[in-house]
């Protein structure tokens, strides 16, 4: 089954554009109601959901991995009002753009294999959406905004009832200035006794939320909150100490542990590595090595990869720095940032020896 999902993949993905443009009319015919969960200029979504799509039935012989990130998605989608009727127009929609641009190659048995696959996706969403009990997303207020350097700011929210996520986590967020486009953010805090949440955005090329969060959000607009997703996370009592990779905002989840952790007297040794392409790009750095000093269970080290040399910063890629000093056996691995730093991360680090199974990501664009 996966064999035929991947090799039909491949010959698909080229006409990603095409696909993704029957997929929505397919969809939009077959369920109407749908329509109302994507932006009004559908040209920032398309190829998105049919990239999320594929990947995700990709990772059917994978189930380590697979149904905890299905349960986490199946929760986050009660968000738009998804009921089981919708996850059917989905599948068939896929199926029948998949159909129609492979011709002949689209035969029963590879029909039979999609199907499957779908099948096993949308059955776990549904009952991990059934089985929670938690609101299907929650309203925040915006009490802080404060612009960090001119392309990044600090958002602090307050929502209207504590949002049950674990430091670490991130969340899919929609703003007021840009509806129905939802982007994931990382809180940069471990959870208060208030429930607020400090939010690290960075405005990106092409980031319509982005943009819009670092330029004009203000104090007192209301934003929904949807579930906590992701699985990075250090566990205080399994004897393993920690490497934290952190790349410009990919800091913010880390962030959170640490402001975590620093409630214990005793915790693992944690090394961070945080890095950027320059020493501005390293915005929370002063606040980072403040922590270091009044908790010795952490180390800092900043990277930045241009520019004259920087007092105290390590020269090159996040990825280089991190694998001169080896493999890191023993320890858990938590690599945050934009997906390009967690590829080239992670690839040097196997390279360098790191086992798979020691190292965390979140699979996410952050816009």
């Amino acid at each position: 089954m996966v064999r035929l999902i991947r090799d039909t993949w491949a010959k698909s993905e080229p006409f990603i554009p095409e696909i993704s443009q029957f997929f929505y009319g397919m969809l939009f015919t077959l369920a109407p109601a749908t329509r109302d969960f994507f932006p009004i200029n559908m040209e920032v979504q398309r190829g998105r959901l049919v990239r999320a799509l594929v990947h995700i039935v990709q990772m059917v012989d994978r189930p380590d991995d697979l149904v905890p990130f299905l349960t986490q998605l199946g929760r986050d989608h009660r968000k738009f009002g998804v009921i089981p009727r919708h996850y059917e127009a989905v599948g068939t929609a896929l199926l029948a753009s998949l159909k129609n641009h492979l011709g002949p190659d689209w035969t029963p048995e590879v029909e039979r294999a999609w199907a499957e696959a779908f099948t096993i996706v949308a059955r776990a969403m549904q009952e991990a959406a059934a089985a929670d009990v938690n609101p299907a997303s929650w309203s925040a207020t915006v009490l802080e905004h404060r612009r960090l350097t001119w392309d990044l700011a600090l958002v602090r929210v307050q929502p209207e009832f504590p949002v049950p996520y674990q430091p670490g986590q991130y969340m899919s967020v929609e703003v007021p200035q840009r509806p129905r486009l939802w982007r994931y953010l990382s809180p940069a805090n471990a959870p208060r006794e208030d429930g607020g949440i400090e939010f690290h955005v960075r405005a990106v090329d092409g980031g319509w939320v982005s943009r819009a969060i670092v330029s004009h959000t203000q104090p007192g607009d209301v934003w929904r909150l949807g579930p906590p997703l992701g699985r990075l996370s250090v566990d205080r009592t399994d004897g393993r100490d920690v490497l934290m990779i952190a790349g410009g905002t990919g800091i913010a989840p880390l962030r959170a542990i640490l402001d975590d952790l620093a409630q214990w007297g005793e915790n693992p040794k944690v090394w961070l590595f945080y890095g950027g392409p320059s020493r501005e790009d390293l915005y929370d750095l002063d606040e980072l090595r403040a922590l270091a000093a009044t908790n010795p269970w952490l180390t800092v080290t900043p990277v930045v990869e241009r520019g004259e040399e920087a007092p105290g910063c390590e020269q090159g890629t996040l990825a280089e720095a991190v694998t001169k000093y080896g493999s890191w056996p023993g320890h858990r691995i938590l690599v945050s940032g934009s997906p390009t730093m967690i590829r080239a991360t992670v690839s040097r680090m196997l390279v360098a020896g790191s086992a798979l199974d020691q190292i965390a990501y979140d699979p996410f664009t952050i816009d």
